[in-house]
């Protein structure tokens, strides 16, 4: 398979090309439930499909759940394709990329997910076509998987989509609030992987560039959209991909999951309502309590610059624009309106929330205590 990354007006046009260099005739297309259609996708895609056997799956929701991808699985060996084709959101992306790893797998995928098997490459090719701008999965070699509402994420180098077109014509349906919460996720992503004790230069080339357009296109995308604003955050939501692919993620996307997953909340939304928060506990950091190598000073001078690429002289002032452009964009930073209204609601989100992992890869130690005197003041503020 031609493996080709196209982010770009028209990009759909390269569709022949990767099709012509698959050795077979059957497909798998993974898709939302509505969104394929609403989003023009499937009428584009329709020509280039019309001589290959297409068998499509579009039972996916928001957050892959274990049942469904057993039920994806089960269509996959019944079909047998030569290609998996992802056509949606980050839900449709990760769900893509689950079927193309555990289809390969001998073992059951709550087996691989929970560590007790260790996963295998998949050769399985995969094309990602997204139809929204904010997870930038189809530039990430990784997935989230929900058993129960127990988030998991699954991880191997072949997961990573061998071919995407990111093509922002496919974004003109999307609904203000979707893309308030998308374009949210995009500016989280770029802004935890640049902070993240991982980056590198290149994943901080990219997430610069992830930052600097969301915060040039976002309100617009939402509210005024136009073919500057879908560009502008198509590609911002592949360079964000492109970062955490690199780096992955630290404490607000570890803290956003049981938000979303207890109290309903979107991903985007979930992650904004704490970033502005860890933002300024992170500018708080001392030697005692760095977990980057490169040491305090050098976190403290990589939150100027995150405050510099936002136009602001400071994290507090970087904080006060980010919550500002929030709710510019009608997503509410109230704890108590989105659900989480009482001292054990807290509890469940420290629960669930405090993954020691995606929590060590934030510049400051965030202990159990710290998050807690976080969630607090925010919702004591509510």
């Amino acid at each position: 398979m031609i493996n080709r990354v196209v982010c770009a007006q028209g990009a759909l046009a390269e569709l022949p090309g990767i099709l012509a260099s698959i050795d077979g005739r059957r497909i798998l297309l993974v898709t939302g439930g509505r969104s394929y259609s609403s989003s023009g996708a499937e009428a584009a895609l329709a020509k280039y499909l019309d001589h290959f056997e297409v068998s499509q799956f579009s039972d996916v929701e928001e957050n892959p759940h274990l049942e469904q991808l057993e039920r994806g699985l089960e269509l996959y060996r019944s079909v047998r394709p030569d290609l998996v084709i992802a056509v949606g959101g980050g839900s449709v992306m990760d769900m893509a990329k689950l079927i193309k790893i555990f289809a390969t797998q001998t073992a059951a995928p709550a087996d691989y997910v929970q560590k007790s098997a260790k996963l295998s490459a998949s050769e399985l090719p995969l094309l990602a076509i997204p139809t929204t701008a904010g997870s930038g999965s189809q530039a990430t070699h990784f997935a989230v998987l929900y058993i129960g509402k127990t988030k998991y994420s699954v991880a191997h180098p072949s997961m990573l989509p061998d071919a995407a077109l990111v093509d922002p014509d496919l974004l003109r349906s999307v609904p203000p609030s979707i893309a308030a919460s998308t374009g949210l996720d995009a500016l989280n992503q770029g802004i935890e992987s640049y902070w993240c004790v991982h980056s590198t230069e290149q994943s901080k080339a990219f997430a610069r560039e992830a930052i600097e357009l969301v915060w040039r296109y976002l309100a617009d995308a939402v509210h005024r959209p136009g073919a500057a604003s879908r560009l502008g955050m198509a590609i911002a939501a592949h360079r964000a991909g492109e970062a955490i692919n690199i780096t992955k993620t630290t404490a607000p996307h570890a803290i956003s999951y049981p938000i979303t997953s207890y109290f309903g909340v979107p991903h985007g939304h979930a992650v904004g309502l704490v970033l502005g928060k860890v933002l300024r506990f992170n500018a708080g950091v001392s030697d005692e309590d760095c977990l980057d190598r490169r040491g305090a000073d050098y976190v403290r001078d990589t939150l100027i610059e995150i405050a510099g690429f936002l136009g602001e002289r400071d994290a507090d002032a970087s904080a006060k624009a980010y919550d500002t452009l929030m709710e510019s964009i009608g997503l509410t930073r109230d704890f108590r309106s989105v659900g989480i209204r009482t001292r054990e609601d807290l509890e469940t989100v420290i629960a669930h929330g405090f993954n020691p992992q995606r929590v060590n890869n934030n510049p400051r130690r965030l202990t159990e205590s710290s998050l807690r005197s976080i969630l607090i003041e925010m919702q004591d503020a509510s």
